[in-house]
């Protein structure tokens, strides 16, 4: 396993990101597994390699970050692992449980450390763009975080470029921590991001950690165009159903099996091996809830694709709506 730098910094991480929304309990999500079920992937993960975890406060309504501290307690050492959280999105009813303000994001990290049963996480992340809270009052927040020894680093997720451009200006400009890491969605199927998200990583020194490498599992090559699929994330995942199953969507999955073929691999690797040869993207977040998933994933960190595949694997890309910041 060879790893990487997370953009600028010093903080070397795994080549694949384990995405950890797939584990917490099935009441959250049909396709979500239940710890015991869990367990097994994550420790395997751990000796393949794989140092770097990502969940989010809100995934399985906390239950994700309590089964990935465990689980870390009990295979791990807590100074090889990497722990990425995020928080946004409501965990209450009342008018504070959400958001990006300084209130929340100060009640929502010690309630993620409660949860995961640690003093700090590595990468602290926004998980949107906050319409109703002024940036300076989220990055100052964000950087007592850091300050306090609760965060070593903090990443931000998908937005418009010209916002995390101005995140990264008043960051600067205030003498704040500045955010590491771009989590944005980003895929074969879905690049909207290389016109102006990409090109600002790059020229910034921010790593970029896709989520949704795989499109939901759409690149995984078993959803059909009538009936969606015949697994379980495929039948009830209604935000796949929104963002894909284009006709045009179709026809790279239809050159993604050639390809797969010619190599003697699966889809799914040929996929993620597509997303390795981007510029500037560290780690992509992989999600899954099979082990055979897991074994795919770190086989296609070996698989080198040819200028000519890649060029074929993109010629149908069509332009779309912005998908994926709300």
């Amino acid at each position: 396993m060879n790893y990487h730098n997370l953009g600028n910094t010093g903080l070397k991480v795994s080549p694949i990101c384990l995405g950890m929304m797939s584990f917490g309990t099935s009441k959250w999500r049909d396709y979500t597994l239940d710890e015991e079920e869990s367990r097994p992937i994550i420790q395997r993960a751990i000796e393949l390699g794989i140092n770097f975890f990502d969940t989010a406060d809100m995934y399985s309504l906390g239950v994700s970050e309590e089964v990935t501290g465990r689980a870390l307690r009990d295979f791990a050492r807590r100074d090889e692992v990497v722990v990425a959280t995020k928080v946004y999105f409501p965990m209450s009813s009342h008018p504070n449980g959400g958001g990006l303000s300084r209130k929340h994001i100060m009640d929502a990290i010690d309630a993620s450390l409660r949860r995961l049963g640690m003093d700090y996480v590595d990468l602290y992340q926004i998980h949107r763009f906050d319409y109703h809270t002024p940036m300076a009052e989220t990055l100052e927040a964000l950087n007592d975080i850091v300050r306090a020894g609760k965060a070593r680093y903090i990443g931000a997720s998908s937005m418009y470029a010209w916002q995390f451009s101005q995140y990264l200006h008043l960051a600067e400009k205030h003498g704040w921590s500045r955010f590491v890491s771009m989590q944005n969605h980003y895929n074969l199927i879905y690049r909207e991001e290389e016109r102006e998200m990409n090109p600002l990583c790059l020229a910034e020194g921010v790593g970029l950690i896709p989520w949704s490498p795989l499109a939901r599992g759409f690149l995984a090559g078993n959803r059909i165009r009538e009936g969606w699929g015949e697994t379980v994330r495929a039948k009830t995942d209604s935000m796949a159903q929104d963002y894909y199953y284009r006709e045009a969507d179709f026809v790279i999955v239809d050159r993604l099996q050639e390809v797969a073929a010619n190599y003697g691999v699966k889809p799914a690797q040929v996929a993620l091996a597509w997303l390795l040869h981007k510029p500037g993207v560290v780690a992509p977040i992989v999600g899954m809830s099979k082990m055979s998933q897991l074994e795919d994933a770190v086989a296609a960190l070996t698989l080198s694709l040819s200028p000519d595949d890649i060029r074929y694997l993109e010629e149908p890309y069509h332009p779309r709506t912005i998908l994926g910041h709300s």
